[in-house]
């Protein structure tokens, strides 16, 4: 929900358009971007159900404004994403679908996820993962969730990369990837992947704006077909 990947996400959905069609091609975009500090007051004092209202009232203003498929380029809103999901009649395109099937492409079964303390603490992205992909899902110790959660709001949201925090995160994959046995880390937070890159780490990397932006391309692109 921060501006540091949405400008993200769009200029990976518009080089997958380009890459596709060639020339001067570009993606067909509606957008919607939020003051993230709305967001982020709302996340913090719990309010799980007026966020949702809030993004649903804005998915279906973009489907009167013509839209025909939903990309929520966050991980954490997807908390809400069947308050969402009820408010309109497209598709509302998943980032754990988009996850989750690399995932299970690569074939890796024992995963680590990243991310804010809601992505992490809160069921809802785990539990999907598990039921839809069969995928066991590891999360740091709480001290750990907490380190990453203050560095995604502290920092990397509000532009910040610091090597001093790019390395407290490598070494808790690495911890994890020691202790927990896992073959592979979700960057279960938009903003991660501005910090760390899969020739960042010695597992299997699964960055999810990149992964949902191309997602959401491919999505829009089959559907032109």
């Amino acid at each position: 929900m921060s501006w540091e990947t949405s400008v993200l996400y769009e200029k990976i959905i518009n080089e997958t358009v380009r890459d596709r069609l060639g020339g001067v091609a570009s993606a067909d975009l509606i957008i919607r971007s939020f003051n993230f500090s709305d967001i982020e007051c709302l996340q913090a004092a719990g309010q799980w159900d007026e966020a949702g209202a809030v993004l649903g009232r804005a998915a279906a203003a973009l489907e009167v404004a013509g839209a025909e498929a939903i990309v929520l380029c966050t991980n954490t809103m997807h908390q809400v994403a069947p308050a969402i999901e009820a408010s309109i009649s497209i598709p509302l395109l998943h980032i754990v679908d988009a996850t989750g099937e690399a995932i299970s492409k690569a074939g890796v079964k024992r995963v680590a996820l990243l991310g804010t303390r809601y992505t992490m603490g809160h069921p809802f992205y785990r539990e999907a993962l598990a039921q839809r992909y069969d995928l066991e899902v590891v999360v740091p110790s709480g001290h750990e969730r907490e380190a990453i959660h203050r560095i995604i709001y502290d920092e990397l949201v509000q532009g910040i990369i610091s090597s001093a925090s790019k390395k407290q995160v490598l070494d808790i994959i690495d911890r994890l990837s020691a202790d927990d046995a896992v073959t592979g880390v979700i960057a279960g937070c938009t903003e991660i992947e501005l910090l760390v890159g899969s020739d960042d780490v010695d597992i299997a990397y699964f960055p999810t704006t990149t992964l949902h932006a191309r997602h959401a391309a491919h999505f829009a692109l089959e559907g032109d077909n």
